[in-house]
């Protein structure tokens, strides 16, 4: 279903963006020895390796989310943060998520493993056009917790010069336009991988992303609640 959400953006006034479609982009990294060391260290939680690289997994609409707590069916998931373009037809932004992904599911399946949980994205995207002539040096951190009177964990950290071209992931997907996206869609496009310890799930997951050049940063934290099972 459509999902209706307003973002800061910097430097302009505030944007009010229905989101009609969501994408996953998966295995974007632009170094082979990159994804295939991803690829190793999911396989090592159980995940079975993609059938080619990169895949686009849809996603429905209103599982993009601003909010700071989600609340999931187990606590095997864990966060990845990854830069996310968002076209509302008359702009196409840059922004930060996070692809929440159900680990134990993702062994039986991994497109659901995505669609089971909601994707946290800050509510601060920065125009397009102004990142797009320095991208590669827009960096990403991402921290973990699983108590709030813990020192943050470093998780993962990156620049986009490691991830696909955005312009070529916009190109390929499912949704491209002419240079663009269609209206209302937003795409995650591809994280890093782990620092250390291997992909593990966490009860707060905080991210950061970095311009040097224009001298910004969005950041975002969420905490996940595990609901009871019940059989």
């Amino acid at each position: 279903m459509p999902n209706t959400l307003t973002f800061a953006v910097a430097g302009s006034e505030p944007a009010t963006i229905t989101i009609e479609r969501a994408i996953i982009a998966g295995w974007t990294g632009r170094n082979a020895d990159a994804v295939n060391h991803h690829i190793a260290e999911l396989q090592a939680i159980g995940v079975p390796p993609p059938s080619t690289v990169p895949l686009f997994y849809r996603i429905a609409a209103d599982l993009i989310t601003t909010d700071e707590v989600m609340e999931t069916v187990d606590a095997t998931g864990s966060g990845e943060a990854e830069p996310v373009v968002i076209d509302d037809g008359k702009r196409l932004y840059i922004g930060l998520g996070s692809d929440h992904t159900d680990r134990q599911l993702e062994t039986h399946s991994v497109a659901l493993s995505k669609q089971i949980c909601a994707k946290p994205v800050a509510p601060t995207l920065w125009a397009f056009d102004e990142a797009a002539p320095h991208l590669d040096q827009i960096a990403i951190r991402s921290f973990i917790r699983d108590d709030e009177n813990e020192a943050w964990t470093p998780y993962q950290e990156g620049t986009l010069a490691s991830i696909r071209p955005l312009a070529e992931l916009i190109d390929a997907s499912p949704a491209a336009a002419t240079a663009r996206l269609q209206p209302g869609t937003a795409m995650m496009c591809g994280t890093f991988a782990v620092l250390s310890g291997g992909v593990r799930p966490a009860r707060f997951f905080r991210m950061e992303m970095t311009d040097p050049v224009l001298g910004r940063t969005i950041e975002h934290c969420y905490e996940t609640k595990t609901l009871p099972v019940i059989s």
